[in-house]
């Protein structure tokens, strides 16, 4: 849908709701409006989505924001869309179908991904976007951490920091479905990170840092289980005793089965839809890594 074919206003609940630039919001009004649906983000969580991202709010005739949805570039013409959030009054007004038609003319990508909640499936799929695969979202507070067997005499396990970022872009792109360099490096600055080297060749890391009412791994991108366990299990060491959270694709298999035994359990599922089949994760095939641990649903 072109930009010029948008009407410029809705009228929802007797009032006029209009575009504004999600940038020129306060923080606080827009961690009011999750805390509406209870997402957990802090204000310094939205501030880190404003820093990497572009969107818009819908606000009324007296500055009340009743919507938000925005949308993140990911390397050559591919976005994720997050942070769908309408005020629960309003979820039945056709407010949120207005702000996404508005992000996808501001976008302007047709391959795109983002992470759908029940609520929204119908939504995602007038607009033409496909089901693709399951989001697990693992969260509580770690009962323990699982030993692991010592390491092959060629495997190092080391904390990571920007002189790995070459590696670390090389192993994801394939596995994110795109490279995201710029985002990998704002990840590096308020992340601790863990790598698993083979000699000169990563094989796998992690990423950790604050989100919400604790901490968050992710991403987390390996090529097997038992490497992408290798990465984590140190985050989940740090954190016994503390709320932590891994959202992950996997519901079977050994690295499900590692975070259910550190007692984070299924909290909620959400449903990852594409608008091609382009814009999916990496399959891991050919021995490829895939992506253990979303950044978070937002980012992918």
């Amino acid at each position: 849908m072109m930009d010029s074919e948008l009407p410029g206003t809705l009228s929802v609940d007797n009032f006029e709701m209009r575009f504004a630039d999600i940038a020129s919001i306060e923080l606080s009004q827009l961690q009011a409006l999750s805390i509406s649906v209870e997402w957990p983000h802090r204000a310094a969580d939205w501030q880190y989505l404003l820093d990497i991202g572009k969107g818009y709010v819908a606000r009324d005739e007296i500055g009340r924001i009743g919507a938000s949805a925005m949308w993140f570039p990911h390397g050559e013409g591919f976005a994720t869309f997050g942070m769908l959030i309408t005020l629960p009054r309003l979820q039945a007004n056709g407010t949120a179908k207005w702000l996404m038609n508005r992000i996808m003319a501001d976008c302007g990508h047709d391959c795109i991904r983002l992470n759908s909640t029940r609520e929204a499936r119908r939504l995602y799929a007038s607009l033409g976007f496909l089901p693709k695969g399951k989001v697990y979202q693992c969260q509580g507070t770690v009962m323990a951490a699982m030993e692991l067997p010592p390491l092959g005499k060629d495997l190092v396990l080391r904390r990571l920091d920007r002189a790995d970022l070459d590696a670390v872009v090389a192993l994801d792109a394939p596995a994110f479905g795109a490279a995201r360099r710029l985002h990998l490096a704002r990840l590096f600055d308020s992340s601790i990170c863990y790598g698993l080297y083979q000699g000169q060749q990563l094989r796998a890391f992690s990423m950790l840092r604050r989100f919400g009412r604790g901490h968050v791994v992710g991403p987390v991108v390996a090529a097997r289980d038992e490497d992408a366990i290798r990465v984590t299990q140190p985050h989940v060491a740090a954190h016994v005793g503390r709320f932590l959270r891994i959202d992950t694709h996997f519901e079977t298999g050994a690295f499900a089965a590692f975070v259910q035994q550190c007692g984070l359990g299924v909290y909620n599922t959400v449903r990852t839809m594409v608008t091609r089949e382009d814009a999916s994760y990496g399959t891991g095939q050919d021995g490829e890594a895939v992506v253990y641990a979303l950044a978070s649903q937002s980012l992918g």
